[in-house]
Formats: structure tokens, sequence, C-alpha cells
């Protein structure tokens, strides 16, 4: 496996994890400010307050920050008990969109927000500088702007292509994706 042409094993560990974000599904924030779970790992302080309100705009959790009495000086309890579902994975989205990374996983982290949010994120991830954006989603419409999708099924590769390319073959993501489009 490369990375920027380079095989894995010739690369120096931390400075891979540098160019990597990484958004979990069960998300995990620091009993600490909304500021500091952002900035999580930043080493450079000059730039630290405007590169969290971007990464926060970009997550689309910025006016949510915003509105609260303390903002981004606002302290999180344990887990981030005092934040909803989908204020939890944005500010999570934001830590990994800060760093300005290289590589992005995104493990079905946007879950827990609606579609016009989703889709704005997904737009500014876009315009990120990202050489690769890995995204697993249940939600297909998610998927859309994808350049290639992976089809699994029971662990097993069933179908690969484009949104359009797999809705045309009629496949197992053609079906789930009118279910789901049906559901909503």
């Amino acid at each position: 496996i490369l990375l920027d042409g380079t095989p894995l094993h010739e690369w120096d560990l931390a400075t891979m994890r540098e160019g990597f974000g990484y958004v979990p599904q069960d998300v995990f924030l620091f009993s600490d400010t909304i500021a500091n779970n952002i900035s999580f790992g930043m080493t450079t302080a000059e730039t630290r307050s405007t590169a969290i309100h971007q990464a926060a705009q970009d997550a689309g959790v910025a006016k949510d920050i915003e509105g609260f009495e303390h903002g981004y000086e606002t302290l999180l309890g344990e887990r981030g008990v005092n934040l909803s579902g989908g204020q939890k994975q944005r500010v999570s989205i934001a830590r990994a969109l800060v760093k300005s990374p290289k590589m992005l996983l995104l493990d079905d982290c946007l879950s827990a927000v609606d579609t016009e949010t989703e889709d704005a994120i997904l737009h500014a991830i876009s315009r990120q500088n990202t050489a690769c954006t890995i995204m697993v989603s249940h939600r297909l419409a998610s998927l859309r702007g994808a350049d290639r999708i992976l089809v699994m099924d029971e662990g097993r590769l069933v179908e690969h292509g484009s949104h359009a390319e797999l809705l045309q073959s009629g496949g197992l993501y053609a079906t789930m994706y009118e279910q789901q489009k049906a559901e909503s």
C-alpha cells in the first residue's frame, strides 16, 4: 500500500499520524472547553483561534457554540454530556478538520445530523485540501458525491462504482438507496 507514492512501512509513524483525521461513530469528548476539544493535538498556538473557528464553521457547529453563554470556552461535561448528539458529532468533525488532514476517515459520523446540515458539512469537507476521504455510512444519500463507492454485504465487497453507476446497475446499492429514499 502506497501513501503519496511511498510504501507505508517507509513512513515515519508520527508524520503519518499527523496527516490523518478521524471521526469515529462513537464520539469521545473530554471534560474540557469546546475550544480545547476541537484543538486537541494542535501544536501551533498562533493560528489556534482562527483554525478552531473555521473548523467549527466547516463542521456546522459554530452557531451552536456561539449561542452558549461562554462560547468556545464552555466547559463540557464527561463525554460532552451537555451537548446534543448532533453537536457532539459536529465538534468531533471540527476536531478532525482543524488539522487540515491529508487523509480523512469518517466512520458513520453524520447519523445524528439532519440532511441539510449533513450536506453543508460534506460541501465544506470537499473544499478541504484532503487527498483522500474515506466515508463509512449507512445513509446512502451521504455518498452521492463520492468518486468511488464500495458496497459491502456480510463482510464481502459486492459492488463498486460511482453513485450513478451503482443506481444504473440495479443491484444491492440501488435497492437500498430506493428503500431509504422512500422512507424519508
